[in-house]
This record gives C-alpha cells, structure tokens and sequence, in this order.
C-alpha cells in the first residue's frame, strides 16, 4: 500500500498467497509416502502456536491473518508443484512482525505443520532444504475434516435493531449538508469532518485549561477483536463506526454518541478474499438515508442509516487477482467515491463513483498510465487508492494519493517513470476525468508511496492565497501542491529521519536505510488548523533492510519482488507527532513517542491536538507548541483516528482503541467516549 507493509508493518496477513484470503474448505491431497515426520509436525504446532496462531487462528481457521486450509491452499500449492514457495514465503515473510527472525528448523517444522493440518501425510524422513524441490504438493483429492469457520458463504449483510435512535435524532444526511460540514460544530459527517479531509473542528469548549476534567463517560465494545482503524461518523447524536474483519464477519454499528448504547448492527458475511495489510476496515460514510460500507472481498455496500438493513450491494473488483477495499468511502453529488486496495498483487488501481441510489457505476479512472510503464506492465502496475480522497467543489475536483508501483522493490518489469504511482491526482469529481497530476516519486524501488490522505488548505504566495493540498508521503516530506494545477509549491523539511541512502537500489543482499518501508506517513491521515497553519502529521523511523528478488508475474499471485524487515535489535524504532508550518515548510515542533505513530490526529479551535499511541495512550498537546496536557491509558493501541463533535451542548471526544496488526500493537474492540466532567470550568 502501498498501505501496510511487510515487517513489523507488513501486514501481509502470513501466508496471503497461500491461501488467497478466507477459504472455502475442503479437500486434501493423497501421498504415497510422506515428506515430514509427525514430530516434526508437532514441533511445528508449538512454533504455529506461539508465533502465528494470534493472527491466523488455533485451528488455522483465520483470525486477522486469512485461515490456512482449505481448498485455496491445496490450488496455489498444487500450482508450485513442491514445497519450495511455500517454504520461501514464511521463512522469508513471517512472522509479519519480524520477517526471517525464526530459525530454519522452526520454518521447516511450521512447514511441515501446514502439510499435516491440509492432509498431506507424515512419513519416516524430516522436511529439509534439501528436499523442498522433490516434496511433491498437489495431486489425487481426498476429503479432510475442517473446521465450519473455514467454509465461507457470501451473503447479505444480516441486521439487528437493540433500541431507538436518540429522541429527534434525524439521520438523513442531505448534499446540503455535507457541503456545509464546516460550519456544522456539532456533527461529524464525513471522514475528514469536511470535504477538505483538515480533521479541524471549531468546537472549542474543551481547551487546555480545562481538559485535566476530561473524563470518560462511554465505552462500546464490537466483539470484534482485531485491527481497528475506524473514523466514526456522527450525525445528530447518533455514531456509526465500522469494524474489522474477525472470523469471515465484519459489522457496521450505530451506537448513541453520548454513552456507547449499541442503537443496530449489521453482520456483513464475507466471501473469499486477499489481504496485504491486516483485516481491516477505515469507516462508513453516511448519506440520502443510508451508510455505505466498502468490505474486504470488494462489496459496496448500502445499508438503511435507522435500522441497519441491507438496501443494496455491488461487487468494485475482483478479489480473486488481488483486490479488497480498506477505505472510507467519500459522498458528493449523489456518488459514492471509492478507491482501491491490494497493491502487493499485480493488479491496476482505480478510483470509482457508484450512483448514491441505485449502486450503479457513474465512471472509473485508471491509475496507471500505459506510456510511462514499459510494454503492457501498465495493466498490472499497481498505484492503488487506499484512503478517502478530498474534494473540492469550487474547483469541480477530487483529489486522492495513489500507492507504490508493483512489483514494489523490483523495477526492471516495469521500467519508466510509472505514473501515477506516488502520487497526488486530481480528476473531474463528474466525470473521473483526469486534470492533474504530481508525482512524488518517480520508478518508485523502496515502498516510498504516497498513501497518507491528502488535505486541502490555502497558502500565501507573493502576496497572494493559493488554493493548496498537501500530502504526508512515506519518503519523509509533506509535498504542497496548487490544486489549481498541480504544480509543487513547496515541500517540506524531513519530518523523519533520512539515511544518506535513502534513494539507493535495493540489492539482492540487502540494503539498510531509512526512512522504512512504513514511512514516513503511513495511511495515517493528517490535520490542518486554520489558526496555526500547522498540518499535524503522525511519522514513524523504523530502520530496515531492503533485499530484492526475482519476482515474476503470475495472475492471482502476490508479488512483491522484495523483502523488507526491520534491523533489529539496535535499529531505530521509534515515532514522531509533527507540526509542519505549510506557509514554510520548516518544522514546527517534534513530539518523539518511543514506539512508531500509526492512526491519525484530531485538532480543535480549543488549541488542542489528540492522537493516540500503540501502548494505548491518548493524548492531547497544545496544538501551537506540542506540550502534552492530558493523556489516557484506554488498554490497547490506540491507531485510529478520533473526532469531536456535541450533543446537547457537551462537547464529546471518541476514539476507537483496538491495536494495529501493521505494528504489532495490542488489540481491542473499544470505542472511548469522554467529555468533561461536572467541575470543569
């Protein structure tokens, strides 16, 4: 992703092409003799148990990691025709948080582990290296026993009403009404609270003066226990938040904004899919009566914004070749934006608009340009859209950041300049016409793509305001463009910590250097305040080794033609709140935090900024000096964004606190409500 990547952040969900996501169950090959010892296999079962059995499950069966039996697993084997590739993959991909860390008994036992648990039989010689090539994988099928969560049915999303909506609460969001979210202090209607994604709120009874009252008053818990990385959305008094995927299942609830009360849920059934980058889910967007839900095995979904029922469903892509949906969608004029997920398969990004009503396709554009790739490369080179793009009616424009090209590290099967991948764009928010472009980084071989949402502001320029976006790339600069043409007015001082090397090519040995493959700006969105004219960026250093490999292309297939990990122990890893002065470019201020930021920040007119942690603080800073004035441990890593909004009067501040498979950070299934308590001044 461009979005999450390998290491402790590449949430390649273990063995993703293994098992192309969530299986159906199913079948097991028959062997004349084995190629593993039972032992061997119970050695392997210990290791599973202690290293991968958080993510994909104690019987396999999938948990943020995809399930690792079934019959998708005996197909991509049966393909390799030996052990070699799967063997390859773990020991050079896994665990997700330390890639290559476990010793090669312990990948060959794991190996083996797999092998008994599809069906493949135990023999009376160990599974080595030098044996790999002639394990045969494949052939005659026989039934095996499998769990019922691995079989997977597609089916509409189920809902259940648990009480009534807040007393004259309407939920009916108008176009009139997302047109003036800014002026509106007390809801959250759209992702970025305004169509400029500025994360600002004018809210501002809750300052630094008074924030040592801030107090929770609300807990909601999903039951859904994994990444969780949720924007919610709040009209008058009710919220709408979005889960991640747990066991095939994925919910939309609507809870009461003032204390948590779950108001619906919907259960949505998923089909089979592949994930790079965890299970996860970035929030609805809420319209014309309903709540639109985009899922990870490429479903569109329109569900009754009162009950939670199911109005209409449309397939985006093919989750087949790679494809899922991670993003909150945006709404304007009627559409539905989305954009696209699932970068680490050779498949093309895209950004779509889908009639608000109806589930119709309006248009789509392509993200990659067939003549700066070289031969037909263009059709499987990758540039996703991860995160909600910005709008800016004025203009007649929608503006979004697309991912790394694909292979990621590998650049020779796609020679040029790969546009636009790394990129800012902006289309014809009608039509999906492209207007402009600007490329961050061109042929792209380091994972350094632009994924960070764009945020839409003005600057001054020789005595005049220019209408400007701006974007937190993962290479380490906050890039300023005129959104009139895309033109670069500035860029930022490094907000992270640079290496020397940090454009050297990847070499097959390995080269260290930061910034990381994580960035930088992850997905992270940031925040604009119009009174300090800081944008407030969530960075990570991560130091890592980049190695490149032979990759080559094969349909339905992840293919990243690298590897990259961490440098671990003595690397650095560690994160950074910054505020970058945009009518500059020079830093503001720095808040180190000892563990890498992912999430995204809150900024308010109170001179607060809050952001969360991956130890499961959330705190809040001055937002002009970046003093820390408040902090609260919510038991699990707080990686999502938060929001403001008020019911009553109240001023209320809610975040979801439920980890981050990317980094490792604990999980949850909470979303926190505070406000300040009755002393407050």
């Amino acid at each position: 992703m461009g979005s999450f990547r390998v290491s402790i952040g590449r949430a390649i969900l273990a063995a993703v092409p293994l098992v192309a996501g969530l299986l159906i169950a199913g079948m097991a090959p028959s062997a004349a003799a084995g190629d593993y010892t039972a032992a061997q296999a119970a050695s392997g079962a210990s290791v599973y148990a202690a290293k991968c059995s958080q993510c994909h499950g104690v019987r396999l069966e999938g948990q943020s990691g995809p399930a690792l039996t079934g019959a998708t697993f005996q197909k991509f084997v049966g393909k390799g025709g030996t052990a070699t590739y799967l063997y390859d993959f773990i020991s050079h991909q896994m665990p997700a948080d330390k890639p290559g860390s476990l010793s090669q008994n312990d990948y060959l036992d794991v190996t083996a582990f797999l092998l008994s648990r599809n069906g493949y039989p135990a023999g009376t010689t160990a599974l080595s290296t030098s044996d790999l090539s002639s394990t045969k994988l494949g052939g005659a099928m026989k039934a095996v026993a499998v769990s019922d969560n691995e079989i997977v049915r597609a089916t509409p999303a189920k809902n259940k009403v648990y009480g009534k909506l807040p007393s004259g609460a309407d939920v009916t969001v108008t176009d009139a009404m997302l047109a003036g979210a800014g002026s509106d202090k007390a809801n959250w209607l759209l992702g970025g609270r305004t169509y400029d994604n500025a994360r600002y709120s004018p809210l501002d009874q809750i300052t630094s003066a008074n924030i040592g009252s801030l107090q929770l008053v609300g807990i909601a818990q999903t039951g859904m226990t994994a990444s969780f990385e949720t924007t919610p959305i709040v009209v008058n008094g009710v919220m709408y938040v979005t889960t991640p995927t747990v066991d095939n299942k994925a919910k939309t609830m609507a809870l009461d904004a003032t204390n948590g009360r779950l108001i619906w849920d919907s259960t949505y059934n998923l089909g089979s899919f592949q994930i790079c980058c965890g299970p996860v889910n970035r929030g609805a967007a809420v319209a014309y009566g309903m709540v639109y839900v985009l899922t990870l095995d490429d479903k569109l979904l329109a569900l009754d914004a009162t009950t939670g029922a199911q109005k209409w469903m449309v397939t985006v892509a093919d989750a087949s070749v790679g494809y899922s949906e991670t993003m909150q969608p945006t709404v304007y004029g009627g559409m539905v934006i989305v954009g696209s997920a699932g970068g680490e398969w050779p498949i093309r990004g895209f950004v779509a608009a889908y009639n608000g009503k109806t589930g119709k396709q309006a248009w789509r554009w392509d993200s990659t340009d067939p003549k700066t790739y070289a031969g037909d490369s263009y059709k499987r080179g990758g540039a996703m859209v991860w995160t909600t793009p910005a709008v800016d009616p004025k203009l007649g424009l929608v503006i979004f950041a697309t991912g790394n090209p694909n292979p990621d590290l590998e650049g020779a099967p796609r020679m040029g300049d790969n546009r636009w991948s790394d990129s800012i764009v902006a289309l014809d928010i009608k039509t999906g016409k492209f207007k402009w472009g600007y490329q961050e980084v061109k042929h792209d071989v380091w994972d350094y793509d632009a994924v960070s949402p764009p945020v839409l502001f003005d600057v001054h320029q020789g005595g005049q305001t220019i209408p400007a976006a701006g974007e937190a790339g993962k290479v380490g600069w906050f890039f300023i463009v005129d959104r009139r043409n895309g033109k670069l007015i500035r860029k930022s001082a490094g907000y992270v910590a640079m290496s020397k090397n940090m454009f050297s090519q990847p070499t097959a040995k390995g080269v260290v250097m930061l910034p990381g493959a994580n960035g930088g700006a992850e997905w992270s969105p940031p925040a604009y305040s119009p009174e300090t004219h800081y944008a407030y960026v969530l960075g990570m250093d991560q130091l890592m080794k980049f190695a490149t490999h032979n990759d080559p292309y094969k349909s339905g297939r992840i293919r990243l033609g690298s590897a990259f990990s961490n440098v671990e122990p003595n690397g650095v890893q560690d994160g950074r709140f910054v505020a970058i002065d945009t009518e500059t470019g020079a830093i503001a201020f720095t808040v180190m935090t000892p563990q890498p930021l992912i999430g995204g920040p809150l900024v308010t007119a109170g001179n607060l900024a809050f952001y969360g942690e991956g130890d499961g603080w959330f705190d809040a800073v001055d937002a002009k000096t970046g003093k820390r004035v408040w902090r609260y441990n919510l038991g699990a890593g707080v990686n999502a964004p938060p929001v403001t909004y008020e019911v009553g009067g109240q001023q209320y501040i809610a975040v979801a606190a439920g980890g981050n498979f990317q980094l490792g950070f604990p999980y949850g299934d909470t979303v926190a409500i505070f406000k300040l308590g009755s002393t407050a001044k």
